[in-house]
């Protein structure tokens, strides 16, 4: 999981690959040395992983085959928009036609949108990202795995419940064996094929250290990567990408230089944004994103982090509302509407429609309990399930009473594809922009 559906080779041009699917075709890179047409493979985050044999192929691909196009079929009846029926007023009418002939929405038009207050309109705003989804990415959802290997952390963002500071959690770092017990659980068990390596910034994991995590990995499973430890330097960066890792996931979290410096004392908004641009540049897939609700944040800021998220070459736009821990700095401040949150996600489908995987953060779900089935018919295609053994994940308490903390990976997964099929999606992930540097 994502519990991809193969793909065959019909096509290999330079390090790209073009897989039929389903009567589809998509493109990915492929990094295989022995790949050839006709061939049989698994593909996440726009790379190939893995080759499987045809006979193992043809067997998934006819359980999948009358299930999938019932299910595009569902998604097609539950994505269509009606406007008709909303009554809305002529600007917003004339806004979301624009998004709706991928025309380029202006500042002023965004703005518009993350000022709309009515439950109409709001719904039409929602009904219009999901149809853009299901027109420029069909029914795919990705459905990757995380592993949070240490609750470590040497900053002290003054929201974040693994601050240096809270002197009231219990600390935890797993071992490399623990690591890779943990990853092979989730790949032979539960076949997830993308996993995001998880820390807060702990110096006992150096950059050789996490190499060798992520090369041991790539040796034993073959399995999409990304590292999430936070700014591991330029340097580190190139050394993960050269381990195996192919993604990132880090959050700039705001646009507004005051409001970082304030929430991330002595760190700069520079710093983070050079990480991410390196690592577009040497080749990583990017999700990255902004927070929700921060004090001090007005609607021009998140419009703000919108664009700097689409500037900073986004594969995956990750935002989440605002939840602060109760030990720290800023417990007392207020945690978003949940339209606001959903706003942003929809705009961000506006915004970005033909390409953009969406994610519901497992926040967004801690602050509302049907955030992810909203979430995904508000123009979201991605979600993360904890695939971190429970031991430690019950520590990994970054905000209060997080969402399927006390709940087995097999149930976050029965639950998911519930959601799923009850939406007409499909867990696939094939498709890369072209647009992407190529490592």
């Amino acid at each position: 999981m994502c519990y991809t559906i193969p793909g065959q080779v019909k096509k290999i041009k330079d390090r790209i690959a073009t897989i039929e699917y389903f009567g589809e075709q998509k493109t990915a890179i492929n990094e295989l040395d022995d790949l050839k047409i006709g061939d049989y493979i698994y593909a996440q985050g726009g790379f190939v992983i893995k080759k499987i044999p045809e006979a193992e192929a043809l067997s998934i691909l006819t359980v999948w085959k009358e299930t999938f196009f019932e299910l595009q079929e569902l998604d097609l009846r539950l994505s269509r928009v009606g406007m008709e029926k909303y009554g809305v007023n002529k600007k917003l009418s004339f806004i979301l036609d624009k998004a709706l002939e991928n025309m380029l929405l202006k500042e002023a038009d965004l703005l518009y949108l993350l000022d709309l207050e009515d439950k109409k309109e709001l719904a039409l705003l929602f009904k219009t990202a999901n149809f853009l989804r299901q027109k420029h990415l069909s029914n795919s959802c990705c459905v990757h795995g995380i592993i949070e290997f240490s609750n470590y952390c040497s900053q002290n963002c003054q929201y974040c419940g693994i601050a240096a500071s809270n002197k009231e959690i219990k600390r935890y770092r797993m071992t490399e064996e623990e690591i890779y017990d943990a990853a092979k659980q989730a790949i032979e068990k539960y076949g997830f094929q993308t996993l995001v390596l998880q820390s807060g910034e702990d110096s006992t994991y150096s950059a050789e250290t996490l190499c060798e995590i992520v090369k041991t990995i790539k040796e034993r499973w073959s399995v999409l990567i990304f590292i999430s430890c936070g700014e591991v330097g330029l340097a580190g960066l190139k050394k993960l990408y050269q381990a195996g890792a192919r993604g990132l996931l880090m959050r700039f979290e705001t646009s507004n230089q005051k409001i970082y410096r304030q929430i991330h004392p002595g760190r700069t908004l520079d710093s983070r944004i050079k990480h991410l641009e390196e690592a577009f540049r040497l080749g990583y897939l990017i999700i990255t994103g902004g927070l929700i609700g921060l004090p001090g944040q007005t609607r021009r800021d998140i419009l703000n982090d919108l664009l700097l998220a689409k500037k900073l070459h986004t594969e995956m736009y990750t935002f989440g509302p605002f939840l602060p821990h109760p030990g720290t700095p800023l417990a007392k401040s207020p945690h978003p509407e949940v339209k606001d949150v959903l706003k942003t996600l929809a705009i961000a489908r506006l915004f970005d429609p033909i390409n953009a995987k969406i994610l519901v953060t497992t926040g967004f779900e801690t602050l509302h309990p049907k955030a992810r089935e909203e979430g995904l018919m508000a123009g979201t295609n991605s979600v993360m399930l904890n695939v971190t053994p429970h031991q430690f994940s019950k520590n990994y308490s970054i905000y209060p009473n997080r969402a399927h903390n006390q709940e087995s990976i097999q149930k976050q997964i029965n639950t998911t594809l519930s959601i799923l099929r009850g939406m007409g999606r499909a867990p696939t992930d094939l498709g890369v922009s072209l647009d992407s540097p190529l490592p």
